[in-house]
């Protein structure tokens, strides 16, 4: 997918996570926890952050992150 300039996704490369970080995972919209990354996960950039969100939680949600609405809106 590409982003134009002036969009929210390029604000260049995402931080390095600590060792910590990369073993725990949790979906932020149920909490469910993965150790280590997990493939088919979604990864949302939303104000500078990062939030990530399990397979059910994307799926249910697909049309609003495909509208690129925050997950408050979900």
């Amino acid at each position: 997918m590409t982003s134009l300039p002036e969009d929210s996704d390029s604000t260049g490369p995402a931080p390095k996570p600590d060792a910590d970080e990369a073993e725990k995972i949790v979906c932020a919209h149920c909490g469910t926890t993965a150790t280590g990354p997990r493939p088919t996960w979604t990864c949302s950039v939303e104000n500078g952050t990062r939030h990530y969100f399990c397979d059910d939680c994307a799926r249910s949600n697909l049309r609003a992150i495909e509208g690129r609405l925050d997950s408050a809106w979900w």
